[in-house]
């Protein structure tokens, strides 16, 4: 009787190891998943479809991006939505890492924004030297302006724009100046629908399809540099961040693979974003 209960006991002790090797498998199994909070250029360039299935390759780590803008990125990286943000607003970010948000910024890349117009160029800025001077005369014609108005990266480049043209939006703005409210693909979409002027970065916009009658009319002015950063979402204020493997991309990104994958990135044989971490 002491035998049966006996092997009764090493049989139950052996299928509950069994059990647990086979949970631990699984759990080793499963894929590893990070969660990147982004901004719609990134997303709507392109250039996430192009970089991560190569980090995948290298790490086994899933990337899912979530693409808004800029300022809803950092609101959501406040909450503790996500593993690491990549956006391009500098000042804002510096505040995130400054508040104990985020554990360190990096820069990654950059490229530039573009004033798109109407090819007519109703408030005549071809030609026009500078973005302040550019800015002005689309005030002075009452010519309509698209501004994305939803605190993404874009629409915070542009309101300092305004401020150092020294151009009260608020009392100059009427008819001629709106607001979209939504990412930089359906503000291109609205300005080409009305023949408006509007501000984008350029890799959206050599991405966007609909160019209609638009084209780049204010362009190289050294104030409409877009640098972009990267950075890890603070596991000491949200534990559940994945600090291991986001900051595995974050290491990746601003390294050699990534600083590669991103220059080779181009569209119709334009380069869309430079990298710059190492500088």
């Amino acid at each position: 009787m002491k035998m049966i209960l006996f092997y009764r006991l090493a049989l139950t002790m052996s299928l509950v190891v069994f059990a647990n090797v086979v949970m631990l498998a699984a759990a080793l199994a499963q894929p590893v998943t990070i969660i990147v909070q982004s901004t719609t250029s990134t997303q709507n360039s392109g250039l996430f479809d192009f970089i991560l299935p190569k980090f995948t390759a290298q790490t086994g780590i899933t990337v899912n991006v979530v693409a808004v803008g800029t300022g809803q990125a950092l609101k959501n990286g406040r909450n503790g939505d996500g593993d690491v943000l990549l956006v391009h607003a500098k000042s804002a970010e510096e505040q995130f890492i400054k508040r104990g948000f985020g554990v360190k910024r990096f820069d990654v890349m950059y490229n530039d924004f573009v004033i798109i117009g109407p090819k007519n160029d109703p408030a005549k800025l071809g030609g026009t030297v500078g973005i302040l001077a550019a800015l002005a005369k689309i005030v002075q014609s009452k010519s309509p302006f698209i501004s994305r108005g939803d605190d993404s990266g874009t629409n915070k480049k542009e309101l300092q724009l305004w401020q150092k043209a020294k151009i009260n939006i608020v009392e100059k703005g009427g008819s001629w100046y709106r607001e979209s409210g939504s990412g930089m693909g359906a503000t291109l979409n609205i300005a080409a629908g009305m023949s408006a002027y509007t501000m984008s970065d350029r890799a959206t916009w050599l991405a966007f399809k609909n160019k209609a009658g638009l084209k780049i009319l204010s362009e190289g002015d050294p104030l409409l540099f877009n640098q972009y950063g990267v950075m890890l979402i603070n596991p000491s204020k949200h534990p559940h961040v994945n600090e291991k493997e986001g900051q595995i991309f974050i290491d990746w990104l601003t390294g050699k693979e990534g600083q590669s994958a991103i220059a080779a990135y181009k569209l119709e044989g334009k380069q869309l974003f430079f990298p710059n971490a190492g500088r």
